[in-house]
C-alpha cells in the first residue's frame, strides 16, 4: 500500500492561500478543512489553506509528510437513520511550524490572496503573555504571533485598507474574537508599535465571535485497521468525526457575501448576534448531559445512548428537555425543537461510545452554568418548579454521597467540593442535606433556599431516591 501524498493521488488543484490557520489538531482538520473544501467544491472558492504549529511541539512535520492530505471519516445518525461517509481532505497548501522556520511562518503575510485567519488554540490558548516580545522568533502565545504576523502584513502592503483580515478565531469560549482583539490592542501597546497599526487592525481587519459544534473523536486508533482497510493508500491521519455540524458566525451581509456557505447545504449561520444560539448550546446540547449524568448513573446505564434508548430515562430526559428547557428560551419554537432532536440522534450515535463517567467532571460547577438558569427561569415564568430538573439537582446531590447500592460514584471534583458534600452527608435529614447544598452560595453564586418550596422538594426527592430508588422514587415525587 502506498504512503499518501500528492504524487500518490491526482486531480488535485493547486489552490492560492486564502487562509491561516493557527492549529492542526484533529477538530479544525475535521471542521475548518471540511467545511472550506466543500465551499471549494460547490461554489468555486478556491481557497487554499496554511497551516500553522501553535505550540512548540505538533502534527507538523506529520502532516508535510503527506503533502497536507488525509482522510475524514464521518459518522452518525441523520433523521433517525446511520450515516457513514469518507472524503479525502486536499485543501491543505502548507503546514508552516514557526519554532523551526519563523521566517517561513512570517512570509504568509505577503500573500496577495491572503483573506481570513481561523484558529482553534484551545481555550487557554487566547492569553495575554507580557513576557512576549516582538523581537521573539516567535512569541510565545498565539496572539502574539497573530500581532507579528499583522504587523508584517501591514508594513508589507504599506497599510492598504484592502489587505485587512478576516479573523475568525474558534476556541470554545465566549466572546472569543473580541477577546483576541483585546490582546491584540494590548501587545500593540506593549511593543510600542505605530498608531497607524493600530487604527488598520481596528479598520480594516475585522474580528467575528463563533461558536463551533461538532463531536471529534479524532484519529481512531481502536478501530484503525477497519479504516485502513477502506483505503488504497496509507494514512497516518485519519480523522474521525459526527456526521453533525455547526458553525454559528457573528457577521453582516458582508462577511455572506465573502462567505457564500448559504449557498451550501452546510450548517453555518452568519448572523448579528450568536448568544441565542450559544445559550440554546449551552442550555440544551450541554444542560441535558449534565442534568443526565448523576440521574442516569443512579439508575445503573453506563453510556450517553443507553441512557436514551432506556425505556424510563429516555422518556424523563427527552420531556426534561421539551417541557422545562426549552419553553425557557428567547428563540422560535421549531428551530429549539429542532436542535433538540438533532442532539438526541446525536447522544444516539451508535459510533461514539460516549461513558456516562468519563463527563462526571466537575458535576457542582457545570450544573451552575449549563442546567440552574434552566431551572430558574421556569421558576420566573411559570411560578411552580420543573419537577424533573428538580429531581435531576437530587440526584446530582445525592451522587456526591459517594455510593449508592455499593457501589462506588465516578465523582471527579475538585477535592475541596468532594469533601465538603461528604461533609453535609453526614447531617441527620434529608432536609438538612438540602438546606446546606442549596445554601451554598459558592457553589450557585446565590442562596437557592429563597427560591420558593425548592428546599422541600429537593429533600423530598432525597428521601424518594434512597428509599425507592431512581425510578420509583420519581414516580411517587410527581
Amino acid at each position: 500500500m502506498q504512503n499518501l501524498n500528492r504524487q500518490t493521488t491526482s486531480n488535485i488543484d493547486k489552490l492560492p492561500i486564502k487562509i491561516i490557520q493557527f492549529g492542526e489538531g484533529n477538530f479544525l482538520r475535521a471542521f475548518i478543512e471540511y467545511a472550506f473544501q466543500k465551499l471549494n467544491k460547490e461554489q468555486n472558492f478556491k481557497a487554499g489553506i496554511a497551516v500553522v504549529q501553535p505550540i512548540d511541539k505538533g502534527m507538523i512535520s506529520m502532516l508535510n509528510d503527506q503533502d497536507g492530505l488525509y482522510t475524514l471519516f464521518t459518522k452518525g445518525i441523520r433523521d433517525g437513520k446511520e450515516i457513514e461517509e469518507k472524503e479525502l481532505i486536499t485543501n491543505i497548501v502548507k503546514g508552516i511550524d514557526p519554532y523551526k522556520n519563523f521566517e517561513e511562518f512570517l512570509s504568509l503575510a505577503k500573500e496577495e490572496e491572503l483573506e481570513f485567519v481561523i484558529s482553534n488554540t484551545t481555550e487557554a490558548g487566547i492569553a495575554y503573555i507580557t513576557t512576549d516580545r516582538i523581537t521573539m522568533s516567535p512569541p510565545s502565545s498565539f496572539p502574539a504571533k497573530l500581532t507579528r504576523l499583522l504587523y508584517e502584513r501591514f508594513k508589507h502592503f504599506e497599510g492598504a485598507q484592502d489587505k485587512g483580515l478576516t479573523i475568525i478565531p474558534c476556541e470554545l469560549i465566549n466572546y472569543n474574537a473580541d477577546s483576541l482583539k483585546e490582546i491584540i490592542l494590548k501587545y500593540i501597546e506593549l511593543w510600542s508599535l505605530s498608531e497607524d497599526f493600530k487604527n488598520w487592525v481596528l479598520h480594516s481587519c475585522t474580528f467575528h465571535n463563533t461558536l463551533v459544534d461538532r463531536i471529534v473523536p479524532g484519529y481512531p486508533r481502536d478501530q484503525i485497521e477497519e479504516y485502513n482497510s477502506q483505503l488504497n493508500y496509507k494514512d497516518n491521519l485519519i480523522v474521525s468525526a459526527e456526521t453533525f455540524f455547526l458553525w454559528v458566525i457573528e457577521g453582516d451581509d458582508a462577511l455572506k457575501m465573502k462567505l457564500p456557505f448559504h449557498k451550501t447545504d452546510l450548517d453555518v449561520k452568519i448572523v448579528k448576534d450568536m448568544q441565542p444560539f450559544r445559550t440554546r448550546k449551552v442550555r440544551i446540547l450541554n444542560g441535558v448531559h449534565t442534568a443526565m449524568v448523576p440521574f442516569s448513573i443512579l439508575y445503573g446505564n453506563e453510556t450517553v445512548k443507553q441512557s436514551l434508548d432506556e425505556s424510563f430515562t429516555g422518556p424523563f430526559i427527552k420531556s426534561l428537555v421539551f417541557e422545562e428547557i426549552i419553553p425557557t428560551l428567547d428563540m422560535e419554537q421549531e428551530e429549539l425543537e429542532d436542535f433538540a432532536n438533532a442532539v438526541f440522534d446525536r447522544f444516539r450515535n451508535p459510533f461514539v461510545k460516549h461513558q456516562l463517567a468519563s463527563i462526571a467532571l466537575n458535576c457542582i460547577s457545570k450544573y451552575k452554568v449549563r442546567v440552574l438558569p434552566s431551572l430558574l427561569e421556569f421558576v420566573a415564568q411559570e411560578n411552580r418548579l420543573p419537577l424533573k430538573l428538580v429531581y435531576s439537582f437530587a440526584c446530582l446531590i445525592r451522587f456526591y454521597k459517594g455510593s449508592w447500592n455499593g457501589k462506588k460514584m465516578p465523582i471527579n471534583d475538585d477535592e475541596k467540593i468532594v469533601t465538603e458534600m461528604t461533609s453535609i452527608w453526614q447531617s441527620s435529614t434529608t432536609y438538612d442535606v438540602a438546606f446546606k447544598v442549596l445554601g451554598n452560595t459558592n457553589y450557585w453564586g446565590q442562596d437557592l433556599n429563597s427560591v420558593k418550596g425548592i428546599t422541600q422538594a429537593v429533600s423530598d426527592a432525597l428521601e424518594l431516591l434512597e428509599k425507592y430508588g431512581v425510578k420509583e422514587g420519581f414516580l411517587k415525587f410527581t
